[in-house]
């Protein structure tokens, strides 16, 4: 239904208006209604174009396949005189009627009307020019060439071919990637003159993503399951001091009451029927905290199909990614987990649980790698036997080099003294622990921690006298038994490969059913032996980091379950937008082979723009959005091959940890052949996202002149940092500059060195920064992502901003009509219908004295904002 059958330009002449001394302020309102309906259906209008009595307008009319048209629908377009915009003050000047068979037999696809006013008399003129759609189409559009004897554009041709892998340009509605993310698509068309005489076509549209919901419903999966498994975790400590047990359980409530209310927030979501994105208004709705705010995907097509041009330039938009329903009276996320983290500094308020800073990030990283070092040992141990029991000397010697690697790293890994100081912490925290001492004559004082009722505990018999009782054997002796156990298996299997095996070395047929081996049989109690050591291990680690992370958690307890808690709200939100973003990125750059060669080598630049103010509530958003966007660089994407073209098929997959998140993402069987075979290997893909940040609004202007826009500033140079390093590595390894084919622009390197001047000098509402930070990101093939407090506002000066730069940039759109160009996109683009769908009201929520303090390039046209709840 939202395929173009039919696209109208318009443009009027000699308006009258009743006045001479005043030109009209004109637009053109288009109905419709097909015979034998009576009723006319208003269809859509044009921009304003201010005082002139020749406009020429910029938007075009466009009818679906959704319209109904046939030939005898007829056509009326009224043409009004805006004579104040704030109020909306206007008259109807006339209006013309014209069937379509009309314009569908007009040899030179254009009708010149008369404009005929409510008492007959002619006030003006409208030409109305048909572009044509395609050979496909459904309405038998005349093929004459138009009198500039040039061929007129597509609307969008591949809407009427089929979808295959070579498609250059990859449609919402019709790609079957795009199709499984996007639904609800706005579209918008227009008409722009080039600086060399031809005509740019602009197709605006704004989709919804079933990712809002998708990506937070997979990802509380995780959490519950990892909250579960960190309950599992403490009660498999084993028994405690009395002190350690009240922690314990303290921390196993915060565990039990997180489990709870995801699952309840997990059923909510699941059980959600609406549309597929969380509208600015439900921003504190404690039902909708994981989901992103207000998340659409901004896409601009432009072609011109004499050069052979079909480009696309997409940018995500979503609200701030920040804990709205959690408040931001103490701050965000920055700002707490800089006061979590001074608990542990010996410069702290607070008691110190450990020595020395926090831990718990190392300790998470030594259990992950532990645990990993683990898998491949079972599975080196394993390979192992499969090649004694078929008797392969050569695979025998190799899973045994790979068995001592793996077997010698988790050796090493285990003698941190981190690990060390975790391993002693929790034996003194047993209730039977003992501990010597030296008194003050220098003899030797036994101290334990357990009771005085049962001796047994603490004693045994040995010989001649009692000695104290260990419950378990020494951390030491552990790492010794793995050690010993992998050097009896490295001698066995030597002594075996000394010599080839006699064929008659194969035994009778077990009960199981598969041969042996005298081989196997006598590897098999040494590798059962290594196996049960290094379990023991891992289970001795497991338990040991576990109190510590007990240890540290003790002093903070009361603010570790919102510090959580908000920190997964905010990474779910980032989270989801990122996705949407990296999932479109790839599927319409497939047929780019130097991007897919970046994606591998240097990984996806994710491009945040961020258009909050540091002053108050914005202020705790931003530290909010620093440190989600920061927790994106643990995520990693992997493209597999989807078994069906169903949309449950080609939703992404998420897998891991709160440390480690993996996003796998389907391709249909003929697109992910498209791929290079790094990729197709399994290769995981990383992201390097940065965020730049700049106030526009008044409330940016109180925190220039009486607070403190320290954070701003930090956030912009760091993040120039980590784009300058990305921006080197791209360099070291893609074969060419990604401007190498654009002499009239300036270089990636020149931008950048704006870029680095533009952060680190003090300018009020430097929006530079944002500006050249964007362009040095689509330069480098990067995705781009633009937000605010709810995406609406702001957000669409922006994205608008940013789409008549490129237009004049890349596809020299005539200077001259920038301003009216930018007008038109925000007046009747698919950004006021995005106010529409959050508040109801097609009003950007700005008044006239805020206005005042927005960068000259960021204020809407008159008439398209008012005093609303946003």
């Amino acid at each position: 239904p939202d395929e173009p059958i039919l696209e109208l330009s318009l443009a009027c002449s000699e308006l009258i208006t009743p006045r001479d001394d005043r030109r009209p302020n004109s637009y053109v309102q288009v109905s419709y209604v097909t015979p034998p309906g009576g009723f006319w259906t208003k269809h859509s209008q044009t921009e304003i174009i201010e005082a002139t009595s020749t406009p020429l307008f910029m938007t075009t009319v466009v009818f679906t396949a959704g319209s109904r048209l046939t030939v005898n629908t007829r056509v009326k377009l009224s043409v009004w005189d805006v004579k104040d915009r704030a109020t909306s003050t206007m008259y109807e000047i006339g209006s013309a009627m014209f069937p379509v068979k009309d314009i569908m037999h007009a040899d030179d696809h254009r009708l010149h009307l008369p404009l005929k006013s409510s008492e007959g008399n002619t006030v003006g003129y409208i030409t109305i020019l048909s572009w044509e759609l395609s050979d496909k189409t459904p309405m038998p559009i005349s093929r004459s060439p138009s009198p500039s004897n040039k061929r007129v554009l597509a609307v969008d041709e591949s809407l009427f071919e089929p979808v295959s892998s070579n498609a250059k340009y990859c449609s919402l509605s019709r790609d079957v990637v795009l199709k499984a993310l996007y639904e609800s698509t706005t579209t918008k068309t227009y008409r722009f003159p080039t600086t060399a005489g031809s005509t740019l076509s602009v197709q605006e549209f704004m989709a919804e993503t079933k990712l809002s919901f998708h990506i937070p419903i997979q990802l509380l999966k995780i959490l519950i399951d990892e909250e579960k498994q960190q309950v599992v975790e403490l009660e498999d400590l084993g028994k405690l001091t009395p002190h350690w047990e009240q922690v314990r359980k303290s921390l196993l409530d915060h565990h039990l009451h997180l489990v709870h209310e995801y699952t309840e927030a997990l059923h909510g979501l699941q059980t959600y029927r609406g549309p597929a994105f969380k509208a600015s208004c439900l921003k504190e709705d404690k039902r909708f905290e994981f989901v992103p705010l207000n998340l659409h995907l901004q896409r601009m097509r432009v072609q011109l199909l004499e050069e052979e041009i079909d480009n696309v330039y997409d940018i995500v938009t979503v609200g701030a990614m920040a804990a709205h329903t959690l408040g931001f009276k103490q701050g965000g996320l920055k700002k707490l987990l800089s006061s979590h983290e001074d608990v542990y500094s010996p410069k702290g308020s607070g008691t110190s649980c450990s020595p020395g800073q926090s831990h718990s990030a190392k300790a998470r990283d030594l259990l992950s790698s532990i645990q990993a070092l683990k898998t491949q040992i079972m599975y080196y141990s394993e390979s192992l036997m499969r090649s004694a029991k078929d008797l392969a000397p050569g695979d025998m010697r190799r899973a045994l080099d790979s068995l001592t690697d793996k077997t010698r790293q988790l050796v090493t890994v285990c003698e941190d003294r981190l690990l060390d100081y975790a391993i002693h912490s929790l034996k003194a925290a047993r209730p039977d622990y003992i501990a010597t001492t030296p008194n003050d004559e220098g003899d030797s004082v036994t101290l334990t921690t357990g009771t005085e009722d049962d001796p047994t505990a603490k004693w045994t018999w040995e010989g001649d006298s009692f000695k104290p009782k260990s419950s378990q054997s020494s951390w030491e002796d552990t790492l010794m038994n793995v050690d010993k156990s992998l050097d009896c298996i490295i001698k066995k299997v030597d002594q075996m490969t000394q010599q080839e095996p006699p064929a008659n070395l194969i035994n009778r047929t077990p009960k199981k059913g598969r041969k042996t081996s005298e081989w196997s049989e006598a590897l098999y109690p040494l590798q059962q032996t290594l196996t049960q050591c290094v379990s023991l291990l891992t289970e001795k680690v497991q338990q040991s980091l576990t109190f510590l992370l007990l240890q540290e958690t003790s002093c903070v307890s009361s603010r570790l379950q919102e510090l959580q808690n908000r920190r997964d709200i905010v990474f779910s939100q980032a989270l989801s937008a990122v996705v949407a973003g990296f999932i479109t990125k790839l599927r319409t750059s497939l047929n780019d082979e130097n991007f897919l060669r970046q994606l591998y080598l240097v990984g996806l630049l994710v491009h945040y723009e961020s258009l909050l103010s540091p002053h108050a509530d914005e202020l705790g958003m931003l530290e909010d959005m620093v440190v989600g966007i920061n927790d994106l660089r643990n995520v990693t994407f992997k493209i597999v091959p989807a078994s069906s073209t169903s949309t449950h098929d080609l939703l992404p997959v998420l897998t891991g940890t709160r440390t480690g998140i993996n996003v796998r993402i389907p391709l249909p069987p003929g697109l992910y052949g498209l791929l290079p075979a790094e990729i197709r290997s399994g290769m995981l893909l990383r992201i390097q996202p940065v965020l730049f940040t700049v106030g526009i609004n008044e409330k940016a202007t109180l925190a220039e002149k009486f607070g403190n826009t320290s954070l701003q500033e930090i956030v912009n140079i760091e993040n120039f940092s980590r784009l300058n390093s990305y921006y080197e590595q791209y360099m070291e390894m893609m074969p060419a500059p990604a401007d190498v084919d654009q002499p009239h622009q300036t270089r990636l390197a020149g931008l950048l060195q704006f870029l680095q001047n533009n952060v680190h000098i003090r300018k009020s509402k430097n929006v530079e920064i944002l500006q050249q930070s964007a362009e040095i990101c689509r330069r480098l093939n990067g995705v781009r992502v633009t937000g605010c407090k709810s995406a609406k506002d702001r957000t669409a000066m922006s994205v608008t901003l940013e789409q008549c730069t490129v237009l004049q940039l890349e596809h020299m759109m005539a200077p001259q009509i920038f301003t009216n160009a930018l007008d038109c996109m925000r007046s009747e683009g698919c950004r006021r219908e995005n106010t529409m769908k959050n508040i109801g009201s097609r009003k950007y929520a700005f008044h006239s004295l805020q206005l005042m303090a927005f960068p000259k390039n960021y204020r809407p046209p008159e008439g398209t904002y008012g005093n609303v709840q946003t």
